[in-house]
């Protein structure tokens, strides 16, 4: 049990990705803030985003 708990500690895969997400992130928001015209598109673009992340997954979909 002891082994199997360090295993899963030390696994960060995925953690590649997470940080490119932010970073891009981060990007984003300053691209909105030097220029106001597309913070309105980068808005809805968010928007977007939210609505597929915190959508239910389908009847017997599979969650990997």
């Amino acid at each position: 049990m002891k082994r199997r708990l360090k295993q899963c500690w030390k696994n960060v895969r995925g953690q590649d990705l997470i940080e490119y997400a932010l970073m891009a992130g981060f990007v984003v928001v300053a691209a909105g803030a030097v220029a106001p015209g597309v913070a309105s598109s980068i808005c809805t673009i968010f928007r977007q985003v939210a609505t597929v992340i915190t959508a239910p997954a389908p009847h017997g979909g599979s969650t990997r």
